[in-house]
């Protein structure tokens, strides 16, 4: 399993009660919410359904997670590019608990609610996305290839 913590801008993967790996992270820009159009970053337990990008070059663009076959340029300074860009590697998530972030209008599944690479890597530590967890591309890869579908999701203050 592995923990977003929102207030840190940190993912950790954790196996029983040990921190395994740490990564710096970027949620929301517009804060905690599940609300669909909010691009806010959902609380609760989540877990990945669908992993997408196995072996695709880093920077990889995709949309609506299929790869378009352009690379976008990664930045490393705290350039904001225009174009929110999923790149490199997707972990989608649904959420499991209902009421919170499963359900007509607040679904993380169907608000497309991913863990994924950004072309805005001197952004991450702070909140910059638009709901989504964004990483450093490298540390995408890694966490990709480390977890498998099911792994468990769980997204705090």
């Amino acid at each position: 399993m592995f923990i977003v913590d929102i207030s840190q801008q940190r993912l950790y993967l954790v196996k029983g009660e040990k921190i395994i790996k740490r990564y710096p992270a970027s949620t929301s820009k517009y804060g905690i919410g599940n609300k669909e159009g909010s691009n806010k970053t959902p609380l609760g337990t989540h877990r990945i359904y669908e992993k997408v990008g196995e072996g695709v070059k880093i920077g990889t663009i995709f949309k609506a997670c299929i790869n378009t076959g352009r690379i976008a340029k990664i930045y490393h300074d705290s350039t904001d590019v225009e174009q929110d860009f999923v790149i490199t590697r997707i972990m989608c998530l649904e959420g499991l608990e209902p009421g919170v972030n499963k359900g007509e209008g607040i679904d993380s599944r169907h608000r497309r609610i991913y863990l994924h690479g950004t072309p805005e890597e001197g952004l991450i530590g702070k909140p910059a996305s638009h709901g989504c967890i964004r990483m450093k591309n490298d540390d995408v890869v890694e966490l990709f290839d480390l977890v498998k579908i099911g792994t468990l999701v769980e997204i705090k203050e």
